[in-house]
């Protein structure tokens, strides 16, 4: 079952529909279109309405699906998002379930879940070869998704550079991009925080001005102002507090690197340089990885989408001119 609404990026607003964490004049005027994906079957189906920021694009360019983080929106993914489109490639961003659009209360709310959604997108829209971005837990979903996805027991085709050659055929994914994101085990104490932090918001916030000011200020602030929504005299979250904690119950203390090691794709890691990640972590994730291309960006933090969403294009940029297409042997 599929649904449609048409919607303009680069309007601000707290309905989250046109709302946009803005990057710039550039493409200003550019569209995106809502998609509805409900699932009916595999893991956490059971009729899971799944909303789509789509917007279009294709032809010789790239398939890009933009996965948010945790309490996150598609939206914050415009700046980044338009830029690409107007590079012609395929670009869609996810709300994933929980949050915005999509299904407000799903049952499953297990890591297995989160990633059988994206493949579900995948399929639904036909894309193959894709490359995935995710900040944070979106970028914990793609790095699931892409071990997921590995030749388990066929070794990838000779690297160049230390990167996977395509084999001619159509992959589901192509590479992965994640933002503040990693394998590591995340602290059940710095996840209780998190979870202390949601269920802190004061909400209704009565203006915009006080929901901005609540969440940072600044390009983040008026990110995760974007994702509110009106309503019953004031803004409100697009999510539920507690699904949010029991999204995170499945990472206390478990980290991933069987997962990380079985990754035959490329994949690029993007840090903030106030970041969450540890300069460790980091360095065990390249030791497994020999491939990863990695970048720290000055002077940001976590939500470093929002902050420096110029920044990151130009590294997805780079990323995507050296991985290899299918059919594309850089071996010959």
């Amino acid at each position: 079952m599929t649904g449609t609404t048409a919607g303009t990026a680069g309007a601000s607003g707290a309905s989250g529909t046109t709302g946009a964490a803005s990057a710039g004049a550039a493409s200003a005027g550019a569209t995106w279109t809502e998609r509805t994906l409900v699932r009916d079957s595999g893991p956490g189906g059971e009729g899971v309405r799944l909303s789509l920021r789509d917007w279009g694009g294709g032809g010789t360019g790239r398939s890009l699906l933009l996965l948010h983080g945790l309490a996150g929106h598609a939206g914050e993914w415009d700046g980044v998002a338009r830029r690409l489109r107007a590079d012609g490639h395929r670009v869609v961003a996810l709300d994933q379930r929980g949050h915005g659009a999509s299904e407000r209360h799903p049952k499953d709310v297990s890591r297995a879940a989160y990633v059988a959604d994206i493949l579900a997108v995948l399929d639904h829209l036909g894309l193959t070869d894709t490359v995935l971005v995710g900040q944070s837990y979106g970028g914990h979903a793609a790095l699931l998704t892409a071990a997921a996805t590995a030749h388990r027991g066929h070794p990838p085709p000779t690297a160049h550079r230390g990167r996977p050659a395509a084999t001619g055929h159509h992959r589901r994914l192509a590479g992965a991009v994640l933002v503040e994101a990693g394998p590591g085990g995340a602290d059940p104490a710095v996840l209780a925080g998190v979870g202390d932090w949601l269920r802190a918001w004061p909400v209704p916030f009565p203006s915009r001005d006080a929901a901005v000011a609540h969440l940072g200020g600044g390009p983040v602030g008026e990110g995760w102002a974007d994702g509110l929504e009106e309503r019953d005299g004031g803004l409100w979250p697009r999510f539920d507090p507690e699904i949010m904690i029991a999204s995170l119950a499945e990472n206390a203390g478990r980290a991933r690197w069987e997962e990380w090691a079985a990754i035959d794709v490329p994949v690029l890691a993007v840090l903030g340089q106030n970041g969450i990640i540890p300069a460790e972590e980091y360095d065990e994730m390249s030791r497994l990885l020999p491939g990863l291309r990695g970048a720290c960006v000055p002077g940001t933090g976590h939500d470093l989408h929002l902050e420096r969403p110029g920044v990151l294009y130009d590294l997805i940029d780079g990323f995507l001119s050296e991985t290899p297409c299918a059919g594309v042997d850089f071996n010959t």
